[in-house]
């Protein structure tokens, strides 16, 4: 997958304008706190580090792609980018990331399950996830089902997985992310383009907390004997 990738990043111009560049600025700059401490997963070419730059936080790049990464520092300069690890995991580490914004990169992975759980590991309690992925409701199913369908699934294509609001909220869900939000937006009301969500890695309960939930379970139970 890697070098797949260092050969697409060879063939692109030297700052490719993100797809929907505008609209996804202004949600990243919406979410983004000073002092943040915020991963861009899949930074490319390291444009939105430049809004986490702008907004006062701490960013972080992380791509698959040394040749991006080389054009992420010479557009973000100072940021800190690194490479993802052979494995598919962060080199990041537990606890550390305030915010991670993954915006158009999980239909690029083959592993879902292992992105989300890298995702949850590396942020702090509390630490919040902004996600965009193209979206696939029910009616855009059967269009591209019927007008598309092998231009849109090409088994050779960049993307490997296609999401609905469904589908997106369960994945976030096993990889224990509490899921605060998923909209689809964009296009026509039928035929929504892109879905937001919007997760958390749960604080951790406090022993007291966990008790009296077990405590009221328990009194509930009684009561129904």
């Amino acid at each position: 997958m890697r070098a797949y990738y260092e050969d697409v990043w060879g063939d692109l111009p030297d700052d490719p304008r993100p797809w929907a560049w505008d609209w996804r600025r202004e949600l990243l700059g919406d979410e983004v706190r000073p002092g943040d401490r915020a991963l861009d997963l899949g930074c490319g070419s390291g444009r939105f580090l430049t809004v986490l730059q702008a907004a006062g936080a701490e960013p972080i790049g992380v791509d698959i792609s040394a040749r991006a990464l080389e054009r992420a520092r010479r557009m973000a300069p100072g940021a800190d980018t690194r490479l993802l690890e052979a494995d598919g995991s962060l080199p990041i580490d537990h606890g550390s990331i305030d915010l991670v914004w993954c915006s158009e990169v999980i239909e690029h992975v083959a592993d879902v399950g292992l992105l989300l759980g890298e995702v949850r590991r590396v942020l702090a309690p509390g630490g919040r996830l902004l996600l965009t992925t193209p979206s696939h409701g029910r009616l855009r199913r059967v269009l591209l089902a019927a007008t598309r369908f092998d231009a849109h699934f090409d088994p050779l294509g960049q993307h490997l997985r296609f999401f609905s609001a469904a589908s997106l909220r369960r994945a976030l869900g096993f990889s224990r992310l509490e899921v605060t939000r998923v909209v689809a937006t964009g296009g026509l009301p039928l035929l929504r383009e892109t879905l937001v969500a919007r997760a958390l890695r749960p604080a951790p309960q406090s022993p007291g907390a966990a008790s009296a939930r077990v405590a009221s379970s328990t009194s509930e139970a009684d009561r129904g004997a």
